[in-house]
């Protein structure tokens, strides 16, 4: 009996995300926002606790991996699409995007196809040990989920908001496979030489966070990918 609950203590944190994500869902589809926003946070949470008792309990499988990425894309992929989906339906449409109105808010579910495609892509690649190839799903939903909770009052009277909101999210889903390495958080010293990029990042989240409140979280992502983009040109050259 204690080696069957020892076994599934990780599913069972990873089920908590996966329903975590459904909740989020739930909740975006009916225009809770900031609580579908809490509830991402909160599977982000229990995504980071199944894998850490896995390891710490030693009964790592192939069912809790597959299930992981299932749970993964509910919270991390289904969940912000349904939240940029409900937007779309209440944002200001120009006189000529009339007849696209009632499609337009489909597209977002893209973005969950996409995130399903870097989870599997993922999961495949030896390359992302130290660090990523494109940019994980969590910080995806992360960047989409802190700006449509904080900022859905601005983005609503945004002039031409349909297609600025479509052009951000197919280019989500460009990063989100992109051939590009993001630096990872992970520091094997703290010398200032080898990890000067993480440090300069880390020191300017906070800033962000204080200035921005809650869509600091998306300034925070956008910031990441920008410094890893520079970072990665600087190496070519």
């Amino acid at each position: 009996m204690a080696n069957f609950i020892k076994r599934n203590i990780p599913n069972t944190i990873t089920c908590c995300n996966l329903i975590s994500g459904c909740m989020a869902t739930g909740a975006a589809f009916h225009g809770y926002y900031m609580w579908a926003f809490v509830l991402i946070l909160t599977g982000a949470v229990f995504d980071f606790f199944d894998g850490m008792s896995a390891r710490l309990l030693k009964v790592s499988s192939p069912i809790g991996k597959e299930l992981d990425s299932l749970a993964d894309v509910v919270t991390f992929g289904v969940a912000p699409s349904a939240m940029l989906f409900h937007l779309l339906q209440y944002v200001y449409y120009p006189e000529w995007l009339g007849p696209l109105r009632d499609f337009i808010p489909y597209t977002a579910f893209l973005m969950a196809a996409f995130s399903a495609l870097r989870l599997a892509k993922f999961n495949l690649d030896t390359r992302q040990t130290s660090s990523f190839i494109g940019v994980p799903t969590p910080a995806n939903t992360l960047f989409w989920a802190s700006l449509i909770a904080d900022r859905h009052e601005s983005l609503l009277l945004l002039p031409c908001a349909p297609v600025l909101l479509f052009l951000l999210m197919l280019l989500s889903c460009f990063l989100l496979v992109a051939e590009m390495p993001l630096f990872a958080l992970k520091f094997k010293n703290l010398s200032w030489q080898d990890n000067k990029i993480k440090f300069i990042f880390i020191l300017t989240c906070i800033p962000l966070i204080i200035v921005l409140k809650y869509s600091g979280f998306a300034a925070i992502v956008a910031w990441y990918i920008l410094l890893s983009a520079f970072t990665w040109k600087r190496k070519r050259h």
